[in-house]
């Protein structure tokens, strides 16, 4: 049974489990599936601040910390006993692209070469890091949630936002990985 949960689960079981969440949640509380939004619920609940947007009963929602909170325990689990020891695998010609840009470390799930203290120091490493994370942020509260939020929840209620905002997601993800990461991988 260990090496059924250690193995990659094919499209087809893993998709419906996610979607499978969506009416549970309705089900058991009309609640909606979101991530972002619990970085919200812990300001709100930790910075006594006096600003608008974190005045709410944050604990009505305090569910979704319990959520987000499995999920990093999950990944710890998965991370510590459900690993596999080999080196990811990457097609030969993606791992000839990568080595004309210097990554030719693919031993973790991120290369070392561009997700670590040594690389945040630098130009390529700065941007992927801390610009890139300003602007998941800033894109997930210019939409009003992440991904998760609109592409499983928002599309599966018929939200026409929602479906707007997945698009976007999808043409600025085509933009960045075929012309702006080129780019920056070569400074």
């Amino acid at each position: 049974m260990i090496e059924i949960i250690k193995e990659p689960w094919p499209w087809y079981v893993s998709g419906p489990l996610i979607g499978l969440t969506v009416p549970i949640l309705l089900l058991i509380g009309n609640k909606s599936f979101g991530i972002s939004s619990s970085l919200r619920h812990i300001c709100a609940a930790c910075i006594p601040a006096n600003i608008s947007f974190f005045k709410y009963d944050w604990k009505k929602e305090s569910w979704n910390l319990f959520f987000v909170f499995g999920i990093f325990l999950g990944g710890i689990i998965a991370t510590y006993f459900l690993s596999n020891p080999n080196a990811i695998e990457i097609t030969p010609q993606l791992s000839e692209q990568l080595a004309t840009y210097g990554i030719t470390d693919h031993s973790g799930l991120l290369p070392a070469q561009l997700f670590s203290w040594e690389s945040l120091f630098t130009l390529r490493g700065f941007i992927m890091i801390v610009v890139g994370g300003f602007m998941v942020g800033f894109g997930t509260r210019y939409a009003g949630g992440c991904t998760s939020g609109h592409a499983i929840m928002g599309i599966s209620n018929l939200q026409w936002p929602s479906l707007v905002a997945t698009i976007c997601f999808m043409i600025g993800g085509f933009i960045m990985a075929n012309l702006i990461l080129p780019y920056i991988l070569s400074l």
